[in-house]
C-alpha cells in the first residue's frame, strides 16, 4: 500500500477526532491483516473510487463509539440506539470526506460512497477477503 493514499486518512481521523469529538487520538503500531470478517463491534464501511480505489473500514468497540458520539453530541449516550449508530456512520463519512479533500490537494481525485454500518464483531463481509492495512488509534 502506498503511504500517499494512507496518510490522508490517518491525518483526517486525527483532525476530525480533535475538532468534532474533542479527543486526542494516538496512533498504534501498523499491521497488515487479511480477513473477510469485521474486527470489532462496530464497523463503518465506505467505498472510494476515482484515481485511488478501495474500501475504508473504521472498526471500533461499542464503548469507543459511545464515547465519540457522546462528545460530539455534548450529552451522554447510555445505549447504542439509532441516533448513536447514525452518529458513528457520519463520523466515518466526515473522516473520509476530509481525506478526499487532502487527496485532492495532492492531485488525486476520488469520490466516496455513503457509509454502511456493520454491527457485530466477526461479521462476514464476503467482498473483504483481501489484505488491509490496520492503523489503530
Amino acid at each position: 500500500m502506498n503511504v500517499k493514499y494512507v496518510n490522508p486518512f490517518v491525518q483526517a481521523a486525527f483532525e476530525v477526532f480533535k475538532t468534532e469529538a474533542n479527543l486526542e487520538a494516538r496512533r498504534g503500531a501498523l499491521s497488515l491483516q487479511s480477513s473477510a470478517c469485521t474486527s470489532d463491534d462496530v464497523t463503518v464501511l465506505i467505498s472510494v473510487v476515482g484515481q485511488a480505489r478501495g474500501v475504508v473500514l473504521y472498526s471500533m468497540s461499542e464503548k469507543t463509539v459511545m464515547r465519540i458520539v457522546s462528545n460530539i453530541m455534548g450529552q451522554p449516550f447510555e445505549e447504542f440506539d439509532s441516533l448513536a449508530q447514525s452518529g458513528v456512520a457520519e463520523i466515518g463519512n466526515v473522516i473520509t470526506g476530509r481525506a478526499s479533500s487532502l487527496l485532492a490537494e495532492e492531485g488525486i481525485e476520488v469520490r466516496i460512497s455513503p457509509p454502511v454500518l456493520i454491527l457485530g464483531k466477526g461479521t462476514l463481509v464476503s467482498t473483504l477477503d483481501f489484505q488491509r492495512l490496520v492503523v489503530p488509534m
